[in-house]
C-alpha cells in the first residue's frame, strides 16, 4: 500500500435544517483498503458516500482523492478521475441484455461513443467480456435483464461500474434483498472480482452493509457512524467490539 491516502476527508461537516447529517468527518482511507462502512438509518453513511461522489456537496471541510481536491467537483468529473459505485437498488436497463447494459455503460465513459458505436468497438466489446467472466455472468450474457433473479442483477450492476476501470469502487449495500445461502457465494465472487490490479494497486473499496458477518468477513477496517459521527474506525474486531457500537450499531447493549 502507498503510504498516501487514495481518499482522505477533513473536517468534512452536512447538515439538512436541523439535522446533522456529517459533523467533522476525519478519515484517511489508504490505497487497497477494503472499508465497511455501518451504522443505523440514518447515521451518516450514505450521506458520506454521496459526498465522495459529488452527488452532495458538504457544507465543509474538504475531500481529497490520490491528493487532489474534489469537494466541488461534479460526479462525472470524480468518475473520470476513478471513483465508481453502485447502487442498493441496481440501476440497469430492463429490457436491454446483460451485454448491452455493460456496453452502455461503457459508452458512458466515453463521450465520443454512442452505444452503437461502444457495440461496434473492439476494446469495449472485449472489455465487457473481461468483466462478465470476472462476475461469473458469462451464462447470462444475452438474457434480457428483466428476467434476472436479483443477485444476478447486483452483480451486473457493480461489473457496470467497473467499465471505467476505476480506482476506488464504492457499494451501497451489496447484500440486501439476497437470501442468506446466497450472500456469502456472492460476496466471495464481487471481492474476487475487485481482487485486480488497478492502476494505483490494490482496488480501494467501500461498502456500507447491515449483515455484521459479511462485514467480519470481508472488511480489512471497520467504520461505525452515528448521528453524523464516527463512533469506531478500526479491524473489525476491535470496531465492532466497542461499547459504542454494540450500542448503537448492533444493539447488544442495552442504554
Amino acid at each position: 500500500m502507498s503510504n498516501n491516502p487514495m481518499l482522505q476527508a477533513r473536517g468534512v461537516g452536512k447538515r439538512f435544517g436541523a439535522v446533522v447529517a456529517a459533523a467533522d468527518i476525519n478519515i484517511d482511507i489508504m490505497a487497497g483498503e477494503h472499508v465497511s462502512l455501518i451504522g443505523s438509518n440514518g447515521a451518516g453513511k450514505t450521506t458520506f458516500v454521496n459526498m465522495i461522489t459529488g452527488y452532495m456537496k458538504p457544507d465543509c471541510g474538504q475531500i481529497t482523492l490520490a491528493g487532489r481536491d474534489i469537494t466541488a467537483l461534479e460526479p462525472r468529473t470524480i468518475t473520470r478521475l476513478g471513483v465508481a459505485r453502485s447502487f442498493q437498488i441496481p440501476q440497469l436497463f430492463g429490457d436491454l441484455s446483460v451485454l448491452e447494459n455493460m456496453l452502455v455503460a461503457s459508452a458512458c465513459h466515453d463521450d465520443a461513443l454512442s452505444f452503437w458505436q461502444a457495440a461496434r468497438r473492439p476494446a469495449a466489446m472485449e472489455r465487457a467480456d473481461a468483466l462478465l467472466q470476472r462476475f461469473r455472468l458469462n451464462e447470462h450474457r444475452t438474457r434480457r435483464v428483466a428476467e434476472l433473479p436479483g443477485g444476478v442483477r447486483k452483480l451486473l450492476d457493480i461489473a457496470m461500474a467497473m467499465t471505467g476501470k476505476p480506482n476506488v469502487l464504492l457499494l451501497d449495500e451489496p447484500t440486501s434483498g439476497v437470501s442468506a445461502d446466497e450472500k456469502f457465494p456472492m460476496m466471495d465472487i464481487i471481492m474476487g472480482a475487485l481482487g485486480h490490479e488497478t492502476s494505483t494497486g490494490q482496488m480501494t473499496v467501500l461498502f456500507v452493509e447491515h449483515d455484521m458477518d459479511i462485514v467480519e468477513r470481508y472488511a480489512s477496517r471497520v467504520v461505525a457512524f452515528y448521528s453524523g459521527r464516527i463512533i469506531a474506525d478500526g479491524v473489525p474486531k476491535v470496531a465492532l467490539a466497542t461499547d459504542d457500537v454494540r450500542r448503537y450499531v448492533t444493539g447488544e447493549l442495552v442504554q
